[in-house]
């Protein structure tokens, strides 16, 4: 059985498979296993309180390196997406058949990203959360999946508009119960006082991440529908018959835009993260297409290619399976009991890596040593073509 076309997430729900791999776009790889690389990294620190700030969140307003991560990967899910769908249909497929597909995959990713929530305490159910990075991956992958399926581009764009429009409209103008009207009552975009917040916690009050709201939280995932459509937008531009050095111009030259915008509409309305604000998707969109140009230019059009691209083919063939991993080790190790009041990632830092050097660097050390944990494990499933799909 072949291996998926083109930059694309698996195909089926939890199976693993045997294969040669098909043709693909490296740098869709390479930019897709940099980007899990660097989600692992940031998410698993030996010290939280230790950590070099690039590798730390903004804490409201603002961007750090860190911050970009996930939006990555999510405008890697639409590119992925326009090759994936153009292979399925060419290869026979219909419409409806990938519909179910779609439906299919993204009940799959949000049940999975709520199992990790729970994992190892599912019986915690008054404090399970419900949302996550990849319940929200699932969500923006249906809406995103219907839309490339029945619609044209220039849906895409109308509906990316108004999701980023719409969403600032309702941050700035509807007055939060309790709290008053935005930039009047109270500072505009209160990390508690905002309507993303207000409804997290009418809604889900006790399942939330940060108790009062949450960063992957309800009306949050408006704006976020936007990151994966222009991804899609800049799989369509790929898989063109434009020249090489056309598509180059426009990654780079669009990127450019897309950085521009997030910076003139974060004087209105600031980058954040937390609120995946529209002039955050704008300014991460745009950087990620100039991330994807250089990884295109080097990988697919120079073919400057070597053994330091295998280190994150390995991570971007299996990127969920790599996520999964390294979420469900990281959770184990953090509510096991070790000794002396401490968990088994505790000891292990305070053990290993704390006697070795300052603490900012011994919290480095072991974030790369999880990493290249994460990455051994997926390189024995690439060395036999195991690749898990979903």
């Amino acid at each position: 059985m072949p291996a998926t076309e083109v930059g694309t997430m698996p195909e089926s729900p939890a199976e693993v498979f045997r294969g040669k791999a098909s043709s693909r776009l490296m740098s869709l790889d390479v930019f897709r296993g940099a980007t899990i690389a660097a989600m692992i990294l940031v998410n698993n620190p030996g010290d939280g309180r230790t950590t070099y700030w690039p590798l730390e969140h903004a804490k409201w307003n603002g961007w750090t390196p860190t911050d970009l991560i996930f939006p990555f990967f999510l405008f890697i899910v639409g590119v992925a997406m326009a090759f994936s769908f153009a292979s399925r249909l060419k290869r026979g497929d219909s419409r409806h058949d990938l519909l179910r597909h779609v439906l299919w995959r993204g009940l799959i990713l949000f049940a999975i990203g709520l199992f990790l929530n729970g994992f190892p305490n599912h019986y915690q159910l008054s404090s399970w959360r419900v949302y996550g990075v990849l319940q929200r991956i699932g969500i923006c992958y249906v809406i995103a999946g219907i839309l490339a399926l029945w619609t044209k581009p220039r849906t895409w764009i109308a509906v990316a508009v108004g999701c980023l429009a719409g969403y600032g409209i309702l941050m700035r103008f509807v007055p939060v119960p309790g709290f008053g009207m935005p930039a009047r009552d109270l500072a505009f975009l209160d990390p508690n006082g905002n309507l993303a917040a207000w409804l997290d916690r009418k809604l889900l009050a006790g399942h939330l991440y940060d108790i009062t709201r949450d960063p992957e939280g309800v009306i949050s995932t408006i704006p976020a529908i936007a990151t994966p459509l222009l991804g899609l937008l800049t799989g369509e531009w790929l898989r063109s018959a434009r020249a090489v050095r056309v598509k180059l111009a426009g990654l780079f030259g669009f990127g450019v835009a897309g950085i521009a915008a997030g910076e003139v509409v974060n004087l209105w309305f600031p980058i954040n993260k937390n609120l995946w604000t529209s002039s955050f998707v704008l300014f991460t969109a745009g950087t990620a297409l100039i991330a994807l140009g250089v990884c295109y230019w080097v990988l697919d059009t120079k073919q400057w290619r070597g053994v330091w691209t295998k280190f994150f083919v390995v991570f971007g063939m299996n990127a969920i399976a790599a996520y999964v991993f390294a979420e469900l080790i990281a959770h184990w190790i953090d509510r096991m009991p070790a000794r002396d009041g401490m968990n088994w990632q505790e000891a292990v830092y305070e053990k290993m890596f704390a006697p070795l050097t300052g603490p900012y660097l011994a919290s480095l050390l072991y974030a790369i040593s999880y990493v290249l944990m994460c990455w051994l494990a997926m390189w024995l499933l690439y060395r036999k073509r195991l690749f898990l799909k979903i």
